[in-house]
């Protein structure tokens, strides 16, 4: 089993910056791609953006890909998502996600493991 735990959510103004993380446990040798999603409130869990093993290839869903930012750093086992120009709309629970593959990361992109969520809100 792996377990994930996600930490640097919170409350912010519209524009200001957040990096969340989302440390890795466990078995994490067998761990391959590394990404997160979103839940709004009244919306459906929604991809936002993945790594693959090694960091060379990453994925993004199209509201995220000039904002935001992932990184990890496998000697740390840790994957980060880095937000910039937060909008009202950014605000959800972010979950941290792991699969055991590099395959069909995307939107469809069905992980084996997940974290607890940590919260984003942005005021306007």
């Amino acid at each position: 089993q792996v377990q994930l735990v996600e930490s640097g959510g919170g409350l912010v103004q519209a524009g200001d910056s957040l990096r969340l993380s989302c440390a890795a446990s466990g078995r994490t040798f067998g761990v391959y791609a590394m990404g997160w999603f979103r839940q709004a409130p009244g919306k459906e869990r929604e991809f936002v953006a993945a790594v693959s093993r090694r960091g060379l290839n990453t994925y993004y869903a199209d509201s995220a890909k000039v904002r935001f930012t992932i990184s990890r750093d496998n000697a740390k086992n840790t994957v980060y998502l880095q937000m910039n120009s937060l909008k009202p709309e950014d605000t959800a629970v972010y979950y941290c996600a792991a699969d055991t593959t590099n395959l069909g990361i995307g939107s469809g992109w069905t992980p084996d493991y997940w974290g607890q969520g940590t919260q984003v809100t942005v005021s306007s």
